[in-house]
């Protein structure tokens, strides 16, 4: 069994990364079997409602990943300052503070999506969809978020695998429903929601039992007290992955907006949306997967051990983005194909833009590694510049000037440019902090 106190080779990287890698993955790959199974079977008008509701679902979902990644950095700090018992109490504290939290919300999103929708710029034909498809998911939302939460503590707790094995029993049972209910029973949107909820409750409830019962892993429910102060680190810490998940989702519906001016934009979108989870699952289940140890050896006070998974860690994130890019521009076709295929313009101008959009795989990794391994180092202020200029800045700034003057292919190319710009940014910061934390 491998141990956060242990020294990482390469292989023990890989090795400790790769079931939260692959959880990521398969939690990526049944989302987009659900924009599969509502395109071929719901129709054009229900998936284009599907991908303009997501994003909202997807701000408040992130505060699973504030409070995963954020309690995941001050606990595995703790355990390594050796303080087990400190650390199960604020894992304990947070699990509780965010299961409050997503039901507030829930019951507010419950109520509002309607006049959300119409604030978003929902047009007639999908605001009916959107708001069903919404609405079953806001009731899901709590399970949602401790979803997200738990995908970033089982790396903490040193049970990756168990992660896997959740995320593949939420994972298989959303398509086996997705099957049912879109595919033979014909229940449209709804029955995507519902096959999605149901998902979301189990890769919830099990966590939650398994870390009820006496087990043998790091971490445990236990009695805790109100601490203020580590919540207020933990949302500092895990501030950055709320920001740039909002701030996506919100560049998301801007780029929705844009897209509106022209014909099957927002659907060719869609697809990129969905296709790029899965490739962009790989960088986010390594940094997630990996910041556990950055977090124990920065409280243990052992940078020998920083500089070497960084070290490593950059390597493998570039061996992952050539890797993707060539697939990306290999597979542009199929992938269009899959979605399309009876549909030849649609297919065509998916492929296009995805061939450019693959580009962007070249960047990705190194800003979400950066902000992860701030994160990690409990640095919250850092990580969140890194994440704002990317997803703020950059994104915001490059959708809104580069269709001026390129139109369809300058929407295209925005996701390029302001991921170049991020990557830049953040080996600014990564050089400008090699000395105060001596990785």
């Amino acid at each position: 069994m491998i141990k956060l106190s242990d020294h990482f080779s390469y292989k023990k990287l890989i090795r400790y990364s790769i079931p939260t890698i692959l959880m990521m993955i398969f939690t990526s790959v049944y989302c987009v079997v659900d924009g599969l199974f509502v395109s071929n079977f719901a129709g054009k008008t229900a998936f284009d409602a599907l991908n303009f509701i997501i994003p909202l679902l997807l701000i408040l979902g992130s505060i699973g990943f504030m409070f995963g990644s954020g309690s995941a950095a001050l606990i595995g700090k703790t355990l390594g300052e050796g303080n087990k018992e400190k650390a199960n109490s604020i894992f304990s504290f947070i699990i509780v503070v965010s299961i409050i939290t997503s039901i507030i919300l829930a019951i507010l999103g419950f109520i509002f999506i309607k006049p959300i929708a119409l604030l978003m710029g929902a047009e007639e034909y999908l605001l009916n969809d959107a708001i069903i498809y919404g609405r079953i998911l806001f009731v899901s939302l709590p399970f949602y978020v401790l979803q997200f939460e738990f995908q970033c503590l089982f790396a903490t707790s040193e049970k990756p695998k168990l992660g896997l094995i959740v995320t593949l029993i939420a994972g298989i049972t959303n398509m086996a429903l997705d099957a049912l209910f879109v595919g033979l029973f014909k229940f449209g949107i709804a029955g995507a929601a519902c096959a999605t909820a149901i998902s979301q409750a189990l890769g919830a409830i099990i966590p939650l039992i398994y870390f009820s019962l006496p087990n043998k892993s790091l971490l445990r429910f236990s009695k805790f007290k109100f601490d203020l102060k580590a919540l207020f680190k933990v949302c500092t810490n895990g501030s950055s992955e709320l920001i740039s998940n909002v701030s996506m989702s919100l560049v998301s519906i801007l780029y929705n907006y844009q897209l509106l001016k022209f014909d099957n934009g927002l659907t060719a979108y869609g697809v990129l949306m969905y296709v790029s989870m899965i490739f962009q699952a790989i960088f986010i289940g390594f940094t997630v997967g990996t910041s556990p140890i950055t977090s124990y050896h920065f409280g243990a006070k052992n940078p020998s051990e920083l500089k070497n998974v960084l070290k490593k860690s950059l390597v493998l994130i570039t061996i992952f983005a050539l890797a993707m890019f060539l697939s990306g521009e290999l597979f542009a076709r199929p992938i269009a194909y899959v979605f399309f295929s009876g549909n030849l313009d649609v297919m065509n101008l998916t492929e296009h833009a995805f061939k450019i959009f693959s580009i962007s795989f070249l960047f990705t990794g190194f800003t979400f590694h950066a902000s992860s391994f701030f994160t990690a180092l409990n640095n919250g202020l850092v990580s969140m510049i890194v994440s704002s200029l990317r997803t703020i800045v950059f994104y915001i700034a490059s959708i809104l000037i580069l269709p001026i003057f390129f139109g369809l292919d300058g929407i295209w190319a925005s996701i390029v440019v302001a991921e170049g710009l991020g990557l830049v940014s953040s080996f600014i910061f990564i050089f400008s902090y090699k000395k105060k934390y001596k990785y």
